[in-house]
């Protein structure tokens, strides 16, 4: 436990002498400091090889946020947070915990040279003892889920939608089936319309971690 606040303490030592440095490099909202960014990855893997980040910048001209994640392993939920409450106070960039909400959702995803709509994908799910099974449907589901720019697609969504901590913490699995010719005979829903039914759901969920089948 010692060990590790001390590389929190040098990444946020790190990060403070180099910032400036990595927000003047900011064109159109992308940061051109790649060996920066890499200096930070390779600080963050010492404290927890789950850890991830990325930037964004509030509307107009509002702060830069610093987003940290664990791409979706619980285990690793409390290296986040212990990392943004050591954060240090500096202008112009807010250290935020998790990928939050948006409002509004987005309509599509753009992952290179493919866009995939949110009106592609429906969803179903159940709540037995407590516990949320979430299952997504799309056409020609492939046998492979690693490297199909869908599911990482539905994954963006599902952050958007329900928020990262919610998704790790309140979805006891997630699995994918392909999608039936009419999917309201099947009684699923657009996937668009999962945040209202989580909401309204989300007090009769245990928080739990997740898994992918």
């Amino acid at each position: 436990m010692i060990e590790s606040r001390k590389k929190i303490h040098s990444f946020w030592q790190q990060l403070e002498q180099t910032i400036d440095g990595l927000l003047s490099s900011e064109t159109e909202n992308q940061f051109d400091a790649d060996s920066l960014l890499l200096e930070y990855r390779k600080s963050l893997e010492t404290i927890d090889t789950n850890l991830t980040f990325h930037f964004e910048r509030e509307e107009g001209e509002g702060a830069v946020e610093m987003i940290f994640g664990c791409d979706g392993y619980p285990e690793s939920i409390h290296s986040v947070l212990s990392l943004v409450g050591a954060a240090p106070e500096i202008g112009g960039i807010r250290f935020v915990a998790f990928n939050n909400r948006y409002d509004p959702v987005p309509a599509c995803v753009n992952l290179g040279d493919e866009l995939v709509e949110i009106a592609e994908f429906w969803f179903g799910y159940r709540i037995e003892a407590r516990k949320l099974y979430l299952a997504v449907y799309m056409q020609e589901l492939p046998k492979s889920l690693d490297l199909e720019p869908r599911v990482e697609a539905v994954m963006i969504y599902l952050d958007a939608l329900i928020g990262e901590y919610d998704l790790m913490t309140r979805v006891s699995t997630l699995d994918w089936y392909e999608l039936p010719v009419d999917p309201v005979d099947f009684g699923l829903k657009p996937l668009a319309e999962l945040r209202d039914v989580f909401d309204q759901a989300r007090e009769a969920i245990d928080p739990i971690g997740l898994t992918y089948h």
